[in-house]
């Protein structure tokens, strides 16, 4: 299978998204859309994973190369390609499919739990705990879209996971970032950690990282698992 990531910022990339991919024997590219590198063409992967970053994703005019990756991934629907969208990956699935995306009324960064809603036991999620603690990153959210499938929600957020026709996730939180990738963020981005009631300082995150990302590594892996499964012919409901 030809995994592609689009990556936004080079502080956020595919984490063990990567590492599944390499063990499972995938073969993996990057975009890296801050280097001017041209986006590939639908029929160039089987898997589009569209990565993280601190835009928006409204913010065409001060980052041109959105439109064309928003055109990227309606082909990649209407393809149909598996499609996994991680923070403004997911904003920018749900805007393509004519959802609102907007400032939430809480920032949302630490580790904090999602609880999975009744429709996730039909979905990518089916074989994650009811209840789980990941990291978030995040200050804005997005309407469900519609023919979407919400699959979790925060106390700070609504709209935590969807799915749409079976093949397509959108995960506004991170199952990818391990205590590496959370320094880095922490580097970059630390002008976004300001008090507020879903906030945890760098120290609470960090102190946290290593148990509850490793704990969240088999979660990812069998939820790509039954991503990549979609592909697999006569199989498409797996």
């Amino acid at each position: 299978m030809r995994v592609h990531v689009i990556q936004h910022v080079a502080f956020e990339g595919p984490g063990a998204i990567g590492e599944w991919a390499r063990e499972r024997g995938h073969a993996v590219a990057t975009t890296g859309q801050w280097s001017g590198a041209a986006l590939p063409k639908s029929a160039d992967f089987d898997f589009l994973v569209i990565m993280g970053g601190p835009m928006s994703a409204n913010d065409d005019a001060q980052f041109p190369w959105l439109a064309p990756e928003k055109k990227l991934i309606a082909e990649a629907l209407e393809a149909p390609k598996a499609i996994l969208g991680v923070c403004l990956g997911a904003q920018l699935l749900a805007s393509v499919l004519g959802a609102r995306v907007y400032k939430n009324q809480d920032k949302e960064i630490g580790w904090f739990p999602v609880r999975l809603t009744p429709e996730a036991c039909a979905s990518a999620l089916r074989d994650l705990p009811r209840t789980l603690t990941v990291l978030h990153w995040h200050g804005e959210t997005f309407d469900l879209p519609e023919g979407a499938v919400r699959l979790a929600s925060s106390e700070a957020c609504l709209n935590q996971a969807f799915e749409f026709q079976g093949r397509a996730l959108g995960l506004q939180f991170h199952l990818e970032v391990g205590p590496e990738g959370l320094k880095k963020l922490i580097e970059n981005s630390a002008g976004d950690i300001n008090p507020g009631p879903f906030v945890q300082s760098a120290g609470e995150m960090l102190a946290a990282a290593e148990d509850l990302s490793q704990g969240l590594r088999p979660a990812l892996y069998r939820v790509l698992d039954r991503m990549a499964a979609t592909l697999e012919p006569g199989n498409i409901s797996s």
